[in-house]
């Protein structure tokens, strides 16, 4: 009996295959090799093609089918995990009516700043623990707004992994813990937020039907479960976000405990179990894949935009004939704190932690003679590590202070650079686990489907690879400190 993962990322759709019995990946395989694009007609735009997102899907699991090493008849549930807050709309035909507005997109800022404003800010957060932001429910108003024509047409509006699944089953249904991510529960009364919907104007019935996450989702449609070699019983039975997700496969459950994830954007997601906000709504707050009323968990997240998109932007300038390994390993011969230079990683879009400004990114003390490509590598992970050092101590503020961060060894987390860089910025311990959202929503699939007896039985296979100590943390202190003052000074700057 087997379980498919899928995670619909920024930069491609990876698909995991897992062995029930063992919780043991098989394979895995992803479409494309190269990044895919992301669509930005205007300053501060992100769109992709939800289609497209479809089509990468499918040719990723033939990918995986044509390895020949299982049965593709042999899955019985797919797991799904997605990038977040973005914005799906279609139509009754179940056809998208325009690009997917997706999560580092920034048109809804203005829009999400003046529902604030209206919305009695405390009240509104002590209910639904966020602003509205540039989040998903904002993004739809802007839709509703600007594209009066595109809204009109509107059957249902879904998060991306909810539009995978209705490829999929044919059915159109999501869960708290994403709708939460489009600020649109209310954790107080434990519903829909009719506040903000009735501020936006947006009828409940464009909402799609709420399920649990771990739920019977749907059934394969005939001609995809053909089309794909997949037994027509397999069915949809987990959904969620890919940081809820990625926490769900390092095995983050449980107040206190807290993963981290640095891909394309970078993420500290703590859970607890008390009804937490930020004031400033520089952190957020989102239902946890195994929050209920009875045992309330909730994700407290930290984002930062521009972490491994800077790092590949500065590999495409710099170091475009060398691979990641090759450029983790120059970057390690150059000394911490690169020689003075710095860098400032918000160049994508508007930084929820910086209340949302645009700062973009900022290379500094940049000196013809001494630095060389090495210095950038090194500089970018650090700047990268100094933000979530700085995100982190947002945190902190909150009442969450980390003992230790367990995080997936992929990524930035498998350059050494950035491993020293992170802990030692930090001050705390990260946990290197063996671990992929792909793998992990496939585990989640199996929990759904009730293939496992309990969390501990489809986890029974994570294992630690390693566990990196903070070190010269006076040193990074230091460099910290005079990278917060040159945060602090462009942040002057911006309106």
């Amino acid at each position: 009996m087997l379980l498919l993962g899928i995670d619909l990322g920024t930069s491609s759709i990876k698909v995991s295959i897992v062995d029930v019995q063992t919780t043991k990946r098989i394979i895995s395989a992803q479409y494309p090799e190269a990044e895919a694009a992301i669509l930005s007609a205007q300053p501060g735009w992100a769109e992709q093609d939800p289609n497209t997102w479809w089509a990468y899907t499918k040719l990723a699991i033939k990918k995986a089918n044509d390895s020949g090493l299982y049965d593709p008849k042999d899955i019985q549930a797919i797991g799904i995990a997605y990038q977040m807050h973005g914005l799906v709309v279609v139509d009754k035909a179940h056809q998208p009516l325009r690009n997917a507005i997706i999560w580092c997109d920034s048109r809804a800022v203005a829009t999400g700043d003046r529902a604030m404003l209206a919305l009695q800010q405390d009240d509104f957060l002590a209910s639904h623990l966020n602003s509205p932001g540039n989040f998903t429910a904002s993004k739809l108003a802007w839709v509703k707004e600007n594209e009066p024509a595109v809204y009109e047409k509107i059957y249902k509006f879904m998060l991306p992994g909810d539009y995978l699944s209705m490829c999929l089953t044919g059915e159109i249904n999501s869960n708290i813990s994403s709708i939460s991510e489009g600020v649109l529960w209310n954790f107080e009364t434990n519903s829909l937020s009719t506040a903000l919907l009735n501020h936006y104007g947006i009828d409940a019935s464009l909402v799609p039907e709420l399920r649990p996450v771990f739920s019977a989702y749907g059934r394969l449609k005939p001609e995809v479960a053909d089309e794909l070699g997949l037994a027509r019983q397999a069915q949809v039975s987990y959904k969620a976000g890919d940081q809820p997700n990625n926490a769900l496969s390092l095995n983050v459950f449980e107040p206190g405990e807290v993963a981290a994830t640095a891909g394309t954007s970078g993420v500290i997601y703590a859970v607890t179990d008390k009804l937490l906000y930020d004031k400033e709504s520089r952190v957020n707050t989102f239902a946890h894949v195994n929050h209920s009323t009875e045992n309330p968990n909730l994700g407290v997240l930290l984002c930062i935009n521009g972490t491994g998109i800077q790092n590949s932007w500065i590999k495409k300038l710099t170091g475009a004939a060398y691979d990641y390994h090759q450029i983790n390993q120059h970057a390690a011969t150059v000394p911490i704190g690169s020689d003075g230079l710095q860098i400032l990683p918000f160049g994508n879009g508007a930084e929820r932690m910086l209340k949302n400004k645009i700062l973009q990114a900022h290379i500094e003390h940049i000196d013809f003679v001494r630095h060389e490509g090495p210095h950038l590598w090194r500089a970018a992970q650090e700047g990268i590590a100094f933000a979530f050092r700085y995100g982190l101590d947002i945190l902190k503020e909150n009442g969450l202070a980390p003992q230790v961060i367990k995080a997936g060894h992929t990524n930035l987390f498998l350059s050494s650079v950035f491993q020293q860089s992170f802990a030692g910025a930090t001050g705390v311990p990260v946990e290197l686990y063996e671990n992929d959202g792909s793998v992990g929503a496939a585990l989640g699939a199996g929990l759904g489907a009730d293939l496992y007896a309990n969390r501990g039985e489809a986890f029974s296979g994570l294992q630690r690879l390693a566990t990196v100590d903070p070190q010269e943390v006076n040193r990074y202190e230091e460099l910290y400190q005079q990278w917060k003052q040159l945060l602090e000074r462009k942040l002057l700057n911006v309106l």
